[in-house]
């Protein structure tokens, strides 16, 4: 991809929406506003605005709240897709969510990030990368997005995650990326998503301090 005159990129892994099979709540619909808030928090903390070039999936959940947080600050946002657009809508957008009173309208905010002027998007982005051929579709997204800031930014890389600190595998989940960017000697801003799933249900309204990984 070409870009415009970005001073700074930032790749973002977060957790998706629960699905409603999940058995442990980790990132339930209720949650979406403390989440947003905290991301916008992060990216007020480390200054980003509209010359930073933020790169992610944009599945549902952690993801697009970080590309809309991106977009209002007038900022770029490339998305990388791992299958063509209608099968990543199905399989981390549009899917069955954990039953709630929220409404669910994340193929509506999907649709409208793309359409967005400022946003790029790479379709079948696991299909052009042989260096990372063999792994998990999303485990290659995660690699390719790396090295897509690496070269953009000339050698550094800096990871925001929405992350609860779990298991970090080949699954191509945010453990995944969190264990991957820390491979590569990057730099790691961790919200954590734990504090927020408690202040939730406690009704708190201010978002916890971000933490470092």
């Amino acid at each position: 991809m070409t870009h415009r005159n970005q001073t700074r990129t930032v790749v973002f892994s977060g957790h998706m929406i629960d699905a409603d099979d999940r058995s442990r709540p980790r990132f339930p619909p209720e949650v979406e506003p403390q989440a947003a808030a905290a991301i916008d928090a992060m990216l007020n903390r480390l200054a980003i605005g509209a010359q930073t070039l933020g790169i992610t999936e944009g599945a549902c959940g952690g993801d697009l709240l970080f590309a809309e947080a991106m977009l209002a600050r007038g900022a770029a946002v490339d998305l990388y897709l791992p299958f063509e657009r209608q099968r990543f809508l199905r399989t981390s957008v549009d899917y069955r969510k954990h039953p709630s009173q929220v409404p669910d309208r994340w193929a509506q905010r999907f649709l409208r990030v793309l359409a967005h002027p400022s946003v790029r998007c790479l379709e079948n982005a696991t299909g052009r990368s042989p260096a990372v051929a063999g792994e998990n579709p999303y485990a290659q997204c995660n690699l390719l997005m790396i090295e897509e800031a690496v070269r953009l930014s000339g050698g550094e890389l800096e990871l925001i995650c929405l992350w609860d600190g779990g298991d970090t595998d080949a699954s191509g989940g945010t453990g995944h990326m969190v264990d991957a960017v820390r491979r590569r000697g990057g730099r790691i801003h961790w919200i954590d998503i734990r504090p927020l799933l408690t202040a939730t249900a406690a009704g708190a309204t201010n978002p916890p301090t971000p933490t470092g990984a």
